[in-house]
This record gives structure tokens, C-alpha cells and sequence, in this order.
């Protein structure tokens, strides 16, 4: 059956608009199949590595890799191994592709003699005409590096990764970059100049950006795999020229990496390398022409003031950050602003306060909303480092007209920005400063203003305690009751359940009760249906007046039923019904 499932596959594959269908048949099949645990599980599996679909193969091979640890030593060398040398040596690419992810799992428990048949198997794909089998040898050279014995790793894997890293294709390349991190962890140190570094060095000068780029992803990796005195006489010069390179994707690979890099280098000379060789690259990219490397930079920038100390910081790095306030490009404006908090620790925010403040201007009104938004969460942490007099003489403006933005996530991103200001600043700074702008806001002539008031009650009713909701923000609410816009009104009735708990019960039964009375006997369908089953909900209210139970909304599916026009339909709509709440009104 499951060999019929695999040509299926194909032919599927092979028609027009026939892949997508394929995947979705096929997939649980590998997904499901390893925990039938009976004599069959292993040929259906096989067969299904062999499939041209990946996300098939890497299913079928993750359950084959967990098979083989329910094998006994005797049962792995009469079973598996003999499935794995099939993979290894079948016609077509994909099998011998799914082999590669299999040799390490059954290398460890099986004699000598299979042993090396396994280790030529694997130096036959690591040599095979076909890209995509160099590829995936590629991938798993390190994983299986780590379960040889040492004499094979420096006899077998250091000539296959010698000769993967100078494959034509670069695909092939970029992946023995990887295994690179692997083999150097399992060699001692005196081996790694003579075995690993040449191919590294060549790696990082490779012709190939893609190459080139994952060595500046991997170099910390790398820096901890090959030790202090190889960082110091190797990568030092290596991560120079991978911050000045030509291609911007490597600069700003190499630039997300500054800080890292700095952290791990040896203690005894880290200033100094530092100040002479890194920090001249990084002023370079600060004015680089490419915004990715910029922002890149800016993510990481700060963490610099941390290692090299408040005199260096203030000297050499505060410019810097400067600079990087007033750039062009919002991203990286942002980033500088997100990692305050290092510079903070250091050398106090005070400094960067006067250019802060046009930074978060510009952002503030920034045309992309996301940039908006990014701007709002970090205002708390500003807040706090840059202190109440600051936050109310130069942002507390700021934060009110978010209450106002025409993008929704804005106004409610707002709405939680004032909570966490209030619990950071406390509720008497709220009462002076916040709160009577918010209520303010309950007269405005647009609606969406008017609700975003009731909004911001919510959040802030419990931080500021039940006097100041009781006695000033629960009058705005009732009067917003009487508003003309239905929206407005039910919305009213949410708030009266929100702010509920934070009130006594005086004023639940003498304000709040008559409220929700008349609520519940709005025009309004809407309106009265809320303020119905929230006057019911509460119990403080349940005991002195008795409101008909709502009329319960009937689920989405149920009004489908009425417009199904046949049986067809009908089951549609019974299948969407295990979907559940997300076909609820």
C-alpha cells in the first residue's frame, strides 16, 4: 500500500496543480507512520524517503532516526543498517539524500566492519554528482563528525570538509561553513592551525557573498570553537574584512555580531583590540550607505559601553550614538533607542537626553504606524531612565495624541502605554497629570475618541485606586450613557463591568445599577443585549434587580444552515462547526 502511496506521490507531483494536493496526502502518512511500532514500519518509511516532495523525505527520515534507537545493537546491523546502505546507493538523488540524515544515528552501535562501510557510504555522497546529495552530506558532516572516533575525524572528515568547503557550488560551500563550528569543537588545540584554519581562511574570502555570509553568521560560533590565540591572530583580521566588505548582506551579517564578538575575545587584550581594530570598522559602518547594515549596527552598538567602560564610552562611542539619533532612517533611530538601558548603566542617559528628544519626536509621527508603535513600547522604559520632570515637560504631550492616532493599534497600544506609565509614576501623578486629559476626551465630537476614553478608564481604573475611579472617572462614564452613538453605549456597559471591582458597593447599587437598567432597555439591539448580560453577571447587581436572560446569540454556522441550499452544503457547514468559538459572532 504504501509503495502505491509514493507513486501516487509522484504522479501527483507531476501533473498540473497536482503538488499541492500531493503534499497534503502524503505528509501525515510520514508524520503518523512511526507510531504504528510493528514489523512493517520500516519498508513504507523507506519508501516514502525516497519521494521527490522534501518536507515528505525530512518526515520520513525524522521517524526512521527515531526507529533506530528501539533497535538493538544485533537488530540495527540485520535491519537498519541494510535500509540505510539501500538509501545510500539508490538511483534516485532523493534517497541518497535521506541516507546522509541516517549514518550517524547507527554509526555508534554497530561492529568495525560496518562501521567503515558506513564511513565509505558517506564519503561516496560526499562526492556525488548531484548537488543536492553533496548538499544534504554537507549539512550532517558535522552531526556525524561528532559520533567517529577522533583518528576518523581527523583521517576521514577533515579531507571531506577540505573538499566540500572548495565544492563548485556555493550551496554546497555555505553548509560546510557550518560543520566547520562542529569539527573544530572535537579536535585539540594544536590541530586546529594545520586541519581547519586554511579552509576557514579560504571560507571567508570566498567568492561567493553567500559563503562569505555565513562565516559572519557563524563567527561566534567560531571564535568559541577555535579558542582565544587563534581569535586573536585569525578572525580578528577576518572579521575586519568582513565588516568592510563589498556586499551589504555580509557587512550587516558581521555588524549584528560586533557585540558578541567583542564579549568573547580574551580578556587580557580585549581593550585593545577593541580600540584598534574593531571599533574603527564599526565607526565606518555607521555612516554606511546601506540602512540593513546601519540598523544592524544599531541593534548591537550600545552593548559596546558595557565592555569598554564609562571613560572609552563617553570618548569614543557617544558620538556614535549620535549620530546614529539623528540618521535618516527610522530603524535605525529605533534600535538606538530600544538598547538605552546598557548606555544607562554606564554613563547615565542624561547625556543623550538632548538628542533623544528629537529622535523620538520624528518617530512619534513617523508615516509607518509600525514605527509608531515600536515607539510607544519602549516609552515606559524611557520614562523611567529619563524621570517624571523630563517624561511630563518634553513626552507627556506625546503620549496623549497617540490617544488620537487614526490607526487602532496606536490608540490601544497608547491605552496600555498610560497603565504602565501610572504604575511606574504612581496614581497621584496620574490624578495631576493624565487623568483629566483622558476624561477631557468623553466631550470630543468624534466617536472613536469618545470610546477610546472608556478604553483608557479600563486600564487605568485599578492602578489608580477606588477614589479617583469613584470619584472622577465614574461620573464620565455614567454620562456617556446618554451618547447618541450605540458603540459608545454598549461600550459604556463594558466599562461598568471592568471598572466594577475597583468600586464599592454603595456605588455599584445607588449609580451603577440604574445605569445598566436603562441600558438594558436601549433601542439599540446591541446596547441592550449588553448591558443585559452584564447586569446579569454581576452579583452585586444580581441580588437587588432581576433583568431577563439575554437571548443567546446563535453561533455563525447555525445562521449558515438557513442558506445551505443542499445536503452538500450542509455537511460544509456541520465540519465548520468543530472549529468552534472562531465561528461565533
Amino acid at each position: 500500500m504504501f509503495e502505491r502511496c509514493s507513486k501516487s506521490w509522484r504522479a501527483q507531483r507531476s501533473e498540473p496543480g497536482g503538488g499541492a494536493d500531493g503534499d497534503d496526502s502524503l505528509y501525515p502518512i510520514a508524520v503518523l507512520i512511526d507510531e504504528l511500532r510493528n514489523e512493517d514500519v520500516q519498508p513504507p518509511l523507506e519508501s516514502l524517503a525516497t519521494v521527490e516532495e522534501t518536507v515528505v523525505r525530512d518526515k520520513a527520515v525524522e521517524s526512521l532516526r527515531k526507529i533506530s534507537q528501539e533497535h538493538s545493537p544485533v537488530d540495527l546491523e540485520v535491519h537498519f543498517e541494510p535500509l540505510v546502505k539501500r538509501l545510500a546507493s539508490g538511483d534516485w538523488f532523493t534517497s541518497r539524500t535521506s541516507a546522509c540524515g541516517l549514518f550517524s544515528v547507527c554509526y555508534p552501535r554497530v561492529s568495525s566492519t560496518v562501521k567503515a562501510e558506513i564511513r565509505q557510504h558517506f564519503r561516496t555522497l560526499c562526492s556525488d554528482d548531484t548537488p543536492m546529495v553533496r548538499r544534504a552530506a554537507a549539512s550532517k558532516l558535522g552531526e556525524f563528525a561528532k559520533v567517529l572516533e577522533l583518528d576518523y575525524v581527523k583521517s576521514d572528515i577533515i579531507s571531506l570538509f577540505t573538499a566540500l568547503a572548495s565544492d563548485e557550488q556555493d550551496s554546497v560551500r555555505l553548509l560546510a561553513v557550518e560543520a566547520c563550528v562542529s569539527i573544530a569543537t572535537l579536535l585539540p588545540q594544536e590541530d586546529l592551525e594545520t586541519l581547519v584554519m586554511p579552509t576557514l581562511r579560504q571560507a571567508a574570502e570566498d567568492k561567493s557573498w553567500r559563503v562569505r555570509y555565513m562565516v559572519a553568521d557563524k563567527f561566534s560560533e567560531l571564535q568559541k570553537a577555535v579558542g582565544p590565540e587563534i581569535t586573536k591572530n585569525d578572525l580578528v583580521p577576518a572579521f575586519q574584512n568582513l565588516l568592510k566588505d563589498c556586499e551589504a548582506e555580509v557587512r550587516a551579517a558581521a555588524a549584528n555580531k560586533v557585540k558578541e564578538f567583542c564579549e568573547n575575545l580574551p580578556e587580557d587584550s580585549r581593550e585593545q583590540i577593541i580600540m584598534t581594530h574593531i571599533l574603527p570598522c564599526v565607526k565606518e559602518l555607521v555612516s554606511d550607505t546601506n540602512q540593513h547594515v546601519k540598523s544592524a549596527l544599531a541593534s548591537v552598538i550600545m552593548g559596546l559601553s558595557t565592555i569598554l567602560g564609562k571613560d572609552n564610552t563617553v570618548e569614543h562611542l557617544l558620538p556614535l550614538f549620535l549620530a546614529q539619533l539623528k540618521d535618516e532612517c527610522p530603524e535605525v533611530r529605533l534600535n538606538i533607542i530600544s538598547n538605552l538601558d546598557c548606555v544607562n548603566e554606564v554613563i547615565g542617559i542624561r547625556q543623550l537626553s538632548q538628542s533623544l528628544l528629537p529622535a523620538i519626536v520624528e518617530l512619534a509621527e513617523d508615516a509607518k504606524w509600525r514605527v509608531r508603535l515600536a515607539i510607544i513600547e519602549y516609552m515606559p522604559l524611557l520614562a523611567g531612565q529619563l524621570g517624571v520632570e523630563f517624561f511630563d515637560e518634553k513626552l507627556n504631550t506625546l503620549c496623549m495624541a497617540w490617544l488620537i492616532d487614526h490607526v487602532y493599534a496606536i490608540r490601544e497600544a497608547a491605552t496600555c502605554n498610560l497603565m504602565k506609565l501610572v504604575e511606574k509614576f504612581g496614581a497621584e501623578w496620574a490624578q495631576n497629570t493624565i487623568v483629566p486629559k483622558v476624561l477631557g476626551m468623553a466631550n470630543d465630537p468624534n466617536y472613536l475618541h469618545r470610546m477610546t476614553t472608556l478604553f483608557c478608564i479600563n486600564a487605568l481604573s485599578e492602578a489608580c485606586g477606588q477614589e479617583i475611579t469613584t470619584k472622577q472617572m465614574l461620573p464620565v462614564v455614567l454620562k456617556m450613557s446618554n451618547d447618541q452613538v450605540a458603540n459608545v453605549r454598549f461600550n459604556v456597559a463594558k466599562s461598568l463591568q471592568k471598572i466594577g471591582p475597583v468600586l464599592d458597593s454603595n456605588a455599584l447599587q445607588t449609580e451603577v445599577k440604574p445605569v445598566l437598567e436603562k441600558l438594558a432597555t436601549d433601542t439599540d439591539m446591541d446596547v441592550k443585549y449588553f448591558a443585559q448580560e452584564i447586569a446579569c453577571s454581576h452579583q452585586s447587581l444580581k441580588d437587588g434587580v432581576l433583568f431577563p436572560k439575554p437571548t443567546p446569540r446563535l453561533p455563525f454556522s447555525s445562521v449558515l444552515f438557513v442558506l445551505c441550499s443542499n445536503t452538500a452544503e450542509i455537511e460544509l457547514v456541520k465540519q465548520m462547526n468543530y472549529l468552534g468559538p472562531m465561528f461565533q459572532d
